[in-house]
């Protein structure tokens, strides 16, 4: 499965949508919820090359920004998420 959600952008943001979701309805805080997106973004940029051109982007916005600018993506993909839910 995981596989499969990383080959396809669209796939990947509503999984993460799917999961967002899930957090928010068990209580997660908005802020708990991008900490984790951050955490996931930095195991997908040490664990896992991209493999279509949209995550690729990602990746190279990730790779060039600093912590906090990382932490400002991982919000602006949790925010990307809740809309393809």
């Amino acid at each position: 499965m995981a596989s499969t959600v990383l080959k396809d952008f669209d796939t990947w943001k509503k999984f993460l949508g799917d999961r967002v979701a899930k957090a928010e309805k068990m209580g997660f805080s908005e802020e708990t919820i991008a900490n984790l997106a951050y955490e996931i973004g930095e195991f997908l940029d040490e664990k896992v090359d991209p493999a279509n051109h949209s995550n690729r982007a990602l990746k190279e916005l990730w790779d060039v920004a600093d912590k906090d600018e990382r932490h400002v993506i991982a919000k602006c993909m949790v925010k990307l998420a809740k809309t393809s839910v």
